[in-house]
């Protein structure tokens, strides 16, 4: 691993598509990326197909670190992630001991039924991921992390699903408030400060808030001391166009 470690999320259901459901996991994983040093390039969302899964898997497994998916490893016929991983690694898939022991611990066994069973199915060589809300695990194969849909099971599964996942330089933030001030009176001076800091990430970001807009510029680098002077450039670009009353 280099000091830049990269990863993507695939986000896998039809009911994200749908706009049913809200995604709410991709933002999570990010910030707990992040604090480790692992940046974010990508995030997809597929639907619950075979095939568009594994094509996804393996387009994003070779270009990134890791992948982490979350959604299509419950119970249902729908739930097709882990046969779609195991086609993606060209491995078999089957029922894990493991799994049934860890399911035994919630389930009597007769409540064991066979949709429950279906969870218990992982692509052989994988590692489990444990789920220490309903039991069932995630799994890691490869760069692969597979991690639940549901959000307040999928959090509880990342604390262990990032156990072993190497770091890079983490990332610096800066934040320059740049009030009510228009973009389109610093654009041109942003882009120029950008371009000169090749090293530094620049973004400007409006909001809406109590019937005013106001804009933030970001500011990110993984060196502190070129994060440093972008904000200072920055803050006295601001300054200068917050003194200058000329109109857009």
């Amino acid at each position: 691993m280099s000091d830049t470690v990269t990863a993507a999320i695939l986000v896998i259901g039809d009911e994200i598509l749908s706009g049913r459901t809200k995604d709410r996991n991709i933002g999570y994983i990010a910030e707990h990326l992040a604090r480790i040093g692992v940046d974010l390039r990508e995030a997809r969302v597929v639907p619950d197909i075979e095939e568009e899964i594994v094509a996804a898997l393996n387009a994003l497994r070779t270009r990134y670190d890791y992948v982490f998916t979350t959604g299509g490893i419950g119970p249902t016929h729908d739930d097709i992630t882990a046969d779609a991983v195991a086609k993606a690694f060209g491995v078999g898939i089957g029922e894990d001991a493991r799994v049934i022991a860890m399911m035994l611990e919630r389930y009597p066994p007769g409540e064991l039924t066979p949709a429950r069973r279906r969870m218990a199915r992982i692509p052989d060589g994988a590692d489990l991921i444990e789920n220490p809300v309903s039991k069932a695990p995630g799994f890691r194969i490869g760069n692969v992390i597979v991690m639940a849909g549901v959000p307040s099971v999928m959090q509880a599964m990342l604390d262990n699903a990032i156990i072993g996942v190497k770091g890079g330089a983490a990332m610096l933030t800066a934040n320059v408030d740049a009030g009510s001030l228009p973009e389109g009176r610093y654009g041109d001076a942003l882009r120029e400060i950008a371009e000169a800091r090749p090293t530094v990430s620049i973004g400007s970001y409006p909001s809406y808030n109590d019937g005013r807009f106001r804009n933030q510029i970001v500011v990110r680098s993984k060196d502190a001391t070129a994060l440093e002077d972008a904000r200072a450039a920055v803050e006295a670009m601001v300054a200068n166009l917050k003194g200058d009353a000329a109109p857009l």
